[in-house]
């Protein structure tokens, strides 16, 4: 098992953030769903009194992968193996998400908990072990530094770099850093402590590379986004994202059906 800490700061605050997130999950949820391909939300509800992660907003998604992967390995792969589960409960400010595969079992699992705090630079919000602490790799992300991210996965309209919120006066985000100091605009820190097992003989190493390059590449790019989007989502309330998210669990379901596959396909 590999244990990696991802910071990723920005300027909102953590209520802020708490909104954002919500909304740019369901919006780019839409990216990556067409054609029999993509997310399903199976349960969206909220939940109380759990032993371990309190009360708050559970989820559990299916992501369906068949399409996006090798044709080979679709040949090859027995039913159900390439379908991935989401269950989250998210305790905001704390978040607990797991992955899982049903053909793998307990082969296979992605743990994420993540802690949203105000400012940034805390050195152990997940209260790990010494040992713990030992296995640590922590990985900074910062959303204004555009030689992260691909050419393929550039947009203008989701540079940091270029972006100027009309609603909060906040942005463009200097490439070094200096926007930090900015005493006028709030800023958090997301935490995101990822657990990942892959017991399979042979391709563990690899494939756990693989999948924390990945994580890389989403977390840059969702909270590019996120800030991005900024003037889109401030303001909005827990009801306004409530009733997004029904909107948009309905239109996920549309397009699972009748849509064209989206997002990353790599089916040659």
């Amino acid at each position: 098992m590999e244990i990696k800490e991802y910071r990723i700061t920005l300027p909102v605050s953590v209520e802020e953030y708490k909104i954002g997130q919500l909304y740019a999950v369901a919006e780019a949820s839409k990216n990556e769903t067409g054609g029999g391909e993509g997310i399903e939300v199976v349960e969206n509800e909220p939940y109380s009194d759990h032993a371990k992660y309190g009360s708050g907003q559970y989820t559990h998604k299916v992501f369906h992968l068949s399409k996006k992967v090798p044709s080979v390995i679709r040949l090859l792969a027995p039913k159900g193996s390439l379908e991935v589960h989401e269950k989250a409960w998210n305790a905001y400010p704390y978040c607990r998400t797991e992955y899982s595969n049903p053909y793998m079992s307990d082969n296979f699992y992605i743990y994420i908990d993540t802690w949203h705090r105000e400012g940034e630079g805390e050195e152990n919000v997940h209260k790990l072990t010494a040992e713990e602490l030992g296995n640590r790799v922590v990985v900074d992300i910062d959303i204004s530094d555009n030689n992260c991210v691909a050419p393929s996965d550039y947009k203008e309209d989701e540079d940091p770099t270029k972006f100027h919120s009309e609603k909060t006066g906040r942005g463009p985000l200097d490439c070094e850093g200096e926007w930090k100091k900015n005493d006028h605009w709030p800023k958090m820190t997301c935490y995101k402590l990822y657990q990942v097992q892959f017991k399979w003989w042979g391709l563990q190493t690899k494939v756990q590379s693989i999948i924390f390059k990945a994580v890389r590449r989403l977390l840059t790019n969702f909270h590019r986004q996120l800030f991005c989007w900024l003037d889109l989502w401030f303001g909005m309330t827990m009801e306004d994202i409530r009733e997004l998210e029904e909107k948009t669990k309905g239109e996920l379901d549309r397009l699972r059906r009748e849509g064209e596959v989206r997002g990353d396909r790599k089916s040659t």
